[in-house]
């Protein structure tokens, strides 16, 4: 190749205005014909191109990205809105990261894939593809739909982590990416209580306004996919940054947690979830259990007691509507309570003569979509526990809820058994958040719906990681 003369450089030069008045020309009718779409494509365009470049010099940076993608894409599919299937861009960014690890395979060790939880995630993943053969009959579309969130991403996140993001660094980085996104989530909650809504988010409560305005109290669902998400979101959150807060860092590090903890309590309780209430109170239990603190166990727990006396069996704080909401969790008698007890009356007659359940897809939202021929389709869920008992039977529930307790258990083993008390403390914050999403799934879907499902995914992987940084200070 030879070089260019001198003397072409001045005229190239010359056609850059020109050119660039034809192209503004040809997208500004473009877009006058089409709408905002080619404007869209080609700002995706500036930005796919160089994170793509970037991603095979270092594919840790797609989990990053995902990570973030996951708490704020419901930003860009209210603001922007349109066909756009938004929720895809988080199996592409699993494969392409995948396929970005592929090509620099040298450089992970893979052995860190070649553990328990791997295993419990591949065999997760084959039951899902052999649900297909499910006696029922579901469409294999809402098959496809419900088995993304069941078990896919599941499946290629857990392994991924472990490879490429799994270091002392990462879990610092994760911890502060985490916290950060659930504070921005409810100062945006507050904003939309105290300020208002934006049109996305008004147009979202138009459409949702039965579950999302009751008495004309609103449920504030900031950027999360509705309250519910929101609400037990910012309740395994407040409660990582909680117990990290009483943790051996320096003081302004536990005072900014302490602050963090504080203003997502306050997320919790707009989002008028009320099932969020038992994943920090579940997960207050399991921190102070595997903490070998006795005496703070002691303590906590007549805490946890004397706090659910006053909810329970008095009516202080009443005044405050968000208070009172949270208070009617703990009544036998709520409406709403009794409702779901009705649903699952049904499910159990039905599902007494079907142990395999009626096929993954056929409840909820997939099973309305592509299933409405189905009677399960036709039952609210509400609790995921639900959900897996409708969707495997009594049988694909037992062994989902085995795997569920059995990696729970390791995670409490492994915090129980290590000695750096720095580490100690964190994956005794990630490993109470996991739990305390577990058991706030019975009430609302949460542990298979983003950022929550990503949350307990990779706090999983550090987790079960985790005693190679605790044999490595040992050593050093």
């Amino acid at each position: 190749m030879y070089p260019l003369s001198p003397s072409v450089l001045p005229r190239l030069k010359a056609l850059y205005v020109p050119v660039g008045i034809v192209l503004a020309i040809v997208i500004g009718w473009l877009t006058a014909r089409m709408g905002l779409l080619v404007p869209g494509l080609l700002i995706t365009v500036a930005v796919v191109v160089p994170f793509l470049i970037a991603l095979f010099y270092n594919p840790r940076r797609g989990i990053i990205a995902l990570i973030g993608y996951c708490f704020l894409f419901f930003i860009i599919a209210r603001e922007v809105g349109g066909t756009v299937p938004y929720g895809m861009a988080v199996d592409g960014l699993l494969v392409v990261t995948w396929v970005a690890v592929a090509f620099n395979h040298t450089q992970f060790q893979w052995s860190n894939i070649n553990n328990d939880l791997c295993k419990l995630s591949l065999f997760w993943f084959v039951l899902n593809i052999l649900e297909l053969g499910n006696p029922a009959g579901v469409s294999v579309a809402g098959w496809f739909l419900e088995f993304r969130s069941a078990s896919l991403y599941w499946f290629l996140c857990v392994p991924l982590s472990m490879l490429i993001f799994n270091t002392r660094k990462d879990l610092d980085l994760f911890l502060i990416l985490i916290i950060s996104l659930s504070v921005l989530g409810a100062l945006n909650g507050l904003k939309q209580l105290y300020i208002g809504l934006s049109p996305g988010e008004q147009i979202y409560l138009n459409e949702n306004a039965k579950t999302h305005l009751l008495w004309g109290k609103l449920r504030v669902f900031s950027f999360y996919s509705d309250a519910g998400q929101f609400g037990a979101s910012q309740a395994h959150i407040a409660l990582v940054a909680l117990i990290l807060a009483f943790g051996p860092f320096a003081k302004w590090k536990r005072a900014l947690l302490a602050a963090a903890a504080l203003v997502l309590v306050v997320g919790m309780l707009i989002s008028g979830t009320r099932g969020a209430m038992f994943a920090l109170g579940s997960g207050i239990g399991v921190a102070l259990l595997i903490s070998k603190n006795i005496k703070a166990f002691v303590l906590g727990s007549a805490i946890a007691l004397g706090c659910f006396y006053v909810v329970k069996y008095t009516k202080i704080g009443d005044s405050n509507y968000n208070i009172y909401r949270m208070r009617t969790a703990l009544d036998p008698n709520d409406a709403s309570f009794n409702v779901r007890l009705k649903n699952q009356l049904r499910l159990r007659t039905y599902l007494a003569g079907h142990p395999l359940g009626g096929g993954v897809g056929v409840i909820g939202n997939s099973g309305i979509k592509y299933n409405s021929d189905k009677m399960l389709s036709t039952i609210p869920p509400d609790s995921y526990w639900v959900k897996v008992w409708a969707m495997y039977g009594i049988v694909g529930f037992v062994i989902w809820l085995s795997i569920q307790l059995y990696i729970l258990g390791k995670c409490c083993g492994i915090a129980w058994s290590t000695r750096d008390q720095r580490l100690k403390t964190k994956l005794i914050a990630l490993t109470a958040g996991v739990a305390g999403s577990l058991l706030c799934s019975y009430g609302n879907e949460v542990i298979n719906f983003m950022p929550s499902a990503l949350v307990v995914y990779i706090s999983w992987a550090f987790v079960f990681l985790s005693p190679r940084f605790d044999a490595a200070l040992s050593k050093s």
